[in-house]
């Protein structure tokens, strides 16, 4: 189905795949109960005291709309040259890329499922840059090689997160080939920091704060967020330093709580593509 609906997007008008969307988008919200449900378990806990009912519901709906136009966007922009690729996906802060690749050591890209982080490489590998992300694969082994294949098209290397050591050897060989690796770190399941993140203790992933510390690679925020007018942008925020503290585990733990801050402050200036 997947295949189909990227093969045909190309062939019908744009205003009919957007009512299309908004109505899949309707259909699913109802239907996916718990994942609405879970969605407002977590804003409450993290929002609750500064937000009520009917704000946090609204946020819900914007984030479930926000998902969904960003797999409408991903499908389409398959079918871009690279030079509507960066006509469309405007991207801010390109300068701290291109210094931090001058070190040699490859960049850490720090994002979240914020907005179209699914563009983020698109857009960086069609402006040139070499590109890796780390991703959980899907159980299904076909679903996965499509979706691998739709990233090799977009100019994007995928290193898959498991088997680790498998993941980490990929890792280091992207930067010492000075590439950019992007990882998404917002998910606070099973890490093994515990880190503040929207007002809540949650265990963030060492990982990040790891490869930064071991291998020089310096670390850079980056989120794609849509705008009020519609339009997308990419932007790279400084480097974030990492912190010596003359002990591998504090240094580790100081790190990781720094990257948590910057989630949290992208997440906090548009909750509802989060």
């Amino acid at each position: 189905m997947l295949r189909a609906f990227v093969a045909v997007l190309p062939y019908f008008p744009g205003w009919f795949v957007l009512f299309y969307t908004r109505l899949l988008t309707r259909t699913t919200f109802f239907l996916c109960a718990s994942y609405r449900k879970r969605m407002e378990e977590n804003l409450a806990a993290a929002l609750g005291h500064e937000t009520s009912a009917q704000e946090r519901n609204a946020m819900v709906w914007a984030a479930w709309t926000s998902f969904a136009r960003s797999l409408l966007d991903t499908s389409r922009i398959m079918h871009y040259s690279k030079e509507c690729i960066r006509s469309t996906v405007n991207l801010e802060g390109e300068e701290h890329i291109r210094r931090a690749l001058q070190h040699g050591k490859g960049v850490l890209a720090l994002s979240a499922h914020l907005g179209n982080f699914t563009l983020i490489g698109v857009r960086l590998a069609a402006a040139g840059f070499s590109f890796s992300v780390v991703v959980k694969q899907p159980a299904d082994e076909r679903f996965a090689r499509l979706i691998d294949g739709y990233r090799a098209q977009s100019g994007i290397h995928t290193i898959s997160a498991k088997p680790r050591r498998e993941a980490v050897r990929g890792i280091l060989k992207a930067l010492r080939s000075n590439h950019i690796v992007l990882v998404i770190a917002d998910e606070f399941k099973s890490g093994r920091v515990m880190v503040d993140f929207l007002g809540l203790r949650v265990p963030a992933p060492r990982g990040p704060a790891t490869l930064a510390l071991r291998t020089g690679a310096v670390t850079l925020p980056m989120f794609v967020t849509r705008q009020p007018d519609d339009s997308l942008r990419l932007s790279v925020e400084a480097p974030i330093a990492p912190f010596e503290r003359g002990d591998v585990e504090a240094s580790i733990v100081a790190t990781t709580e720094a990257d948590t801050r910057h989630l949290g402050a992208a997440v906090g200036k548009g909750p509802g593509q989060w």
